[in-house]
């Protein structure tokens, strides 16, 4: 047994050299569930740390395609099945040329976790490919879906894994792969989600992950006595999540003053309202464009190679990538008003800013909590499926809000200490308990 919950990791990185961002989430998750552990010897004796952080299964494959040019490409894909002790393996697949073992390893993890908290029966997983969508041909992107599939399909199912998507991955790549599932299986099933609405895909669904991010914002801020009204709004990202996000914090009566992508930040100090966003949708969705266009069209500040984190803001809406806020970025934000964070991306905070949020008691939603609405929705498509059915608009959206309510009910249940909700603490051991127990119950497997 291990002393400290630091000698686990220290074991854990010896194992799995160089993965970086796993490591990460593995830290952040074990200390905060240590204490919990120690108190329950049915974990210690079943081992269940060490089972947790390994994946059941790592499927690794070659994608060849050929390119507008006739020259054969290869790509590397990936699948990681990370724990299936409550359900289906279930989590999105990166198409991003970052992509690597331990980014996916990193992801699938937290996924376990994510999906634990929205009380919907799903295992996590995650996948992708280091395959760039951006700069290629449509006909280029669906060879390349078309190959991956031909592999993946291999692997996966309605009940065995259920995969959505990610960067990289929208309705487009979605489509094309699960065109080639259907042809190669001669089945239609629900064994992707975020399919098209005429194919099987739900309403809300595009929307999720950034409404149910503003979905828990305005829960932390209610448990304060507080709203999104007047409230200015920092958001980084320029994507599905960040889009959404803007949308519905409009919807509320906050003022969003940014959107960033890999290349730099716009600062609109009028706010981005809904006439604006509509260009971004177009801009993003569309044309595909860069977000500095933005600020060329309104006349707004452009922050070259910046990210929104020196912007006088009262909350901010992290939508990017994982580890685009450190810890100076962090103080920053504090030191500029800002005094409540939801994650929209995957642990777009590293260890180091949580730390200054924490010392700070500042609101703070991590993303396996905060911008769980994805998954949620993408399971409440699953459930559509099954019964060959589909609900209405404010059907889902009525679910994916009570859902987030929940995930924000569990954190306090598990997050409360000395007048304050560690958010952090509080999903992370909500999370383990439904999963940690289910392996107990499963047996060793």
């Amino acid at each position: 047994m291990y002393k400290t919950s630091n000698e686990f990791i220290e074991k854990l990185v010896t194992k799995t050299p160089g993965e970086i961002e796993f490591h990460q989430a593995v830290k952040e998750v074990v200390h905060s569930i240590w204490d919990h552990v120690q108190e329950n010897p049915e974990y210690l004796h079943a081992n269940i740390l060490d089972r947790i952080v390994e994946p059941e299964r790592t499927i690794i494959f070659r994608v060849p395609w050929l390119d507008d040019n006739g020259n054969i490409q290869v790509n590397r894909g990936y699948r990681i099945e990370f724990n299936s002790a409550i359900g289906p393996y279930k989590g999105g697949l990166r198409f991003h040329p970052s992509v690597n073992l331990g980014i996916l390893k990193f992801l699938g993890f937290e996924q376990i976790f994510k999906n634990s908290l929205t009380t919907i029966s799903m295992g996590g997983g995650k996948g992708g490919s280091d395959f760039d969508p951006k700069g290629k041909s449509s006909e280029e992107v669906m060879k390349f879906c078309q190959s991956f599939m031909t592999e993946l399909q291999r692997h996966i199912g309605p009940y065995t894994d259920v995969p959505a998507g990610d960067i990289g991955v929208g309705a487009r790549e979605i489509g094309y792969m699960f065109g080639q599932y259907k042809k190669i299986r001669n089945e239609f099933t629900g064994v992707l989600t975020g399919k098209g609405l005429n194919w099987g895909g739900s309403l809300i669904r595009p929307e999720a992950t950034g409404y149910g991010t503003v979905y828990f914002a305005e829960e932390m801020l209610n448990k304060k006595n507080d709203s999104f009204k007047g409230k200015i709004v920092a958001i980084s990202g320029s994507g599905n999540v960040a889009q959404y996000a803007a949308e519905k914090v409009n919807q509320l009566g906050g003022k969003v003053v940014s959107l960033s992508d890999s290349s730099g930040t716009i600062f609109d100090k009028d706010g981005i309202n809904d006439e604006k966003l509509k260009y971004v949708f177009d801009l993003k969705n569309n044309q595909r464009g860069r977000i500095k266009e933005y600020s060329n069209k309104f006349k707004s500040e452009y922050l070259d190679g910046k990210k929104p984190w020196n912007i006088k803001c009262d909350i901010a809406l992290p939508c990017a990538t994982q580890n685009e806020i450190n810890k100076s970025d962090a103080e920053n934000l504090i030191k500029n008003g800002c005094f409540c964070i939801a994650e929209g991306a995957n642990m777009p905070s590293n260890n180091d800013a949580v730390d200054v949020y924490l010392k700070n008691k500042i609101l703070f939603g991590p993303g396996k909590a905060a911008n769980a609405g994805g998954v949620a929705v993408s399971g409440l498509e699953m459930s559509q499926n099954s019964i060959f059915s589909s609900w209405s608009r404010d059907e889902v959206d009525l679910k994916l809000s009570k859902i987030m309510k929940n995930i924000h009910s569990q954190c306090i249940e598990f997050g409360s200490e000395n007048n304050y909700i560690n958010y952090v603490k509080g999903a992370n051991i909500a999370g383990f308990i439904k999963v940690a127990d289910s392996m107990l119950d499963q047996g060793v497997v």
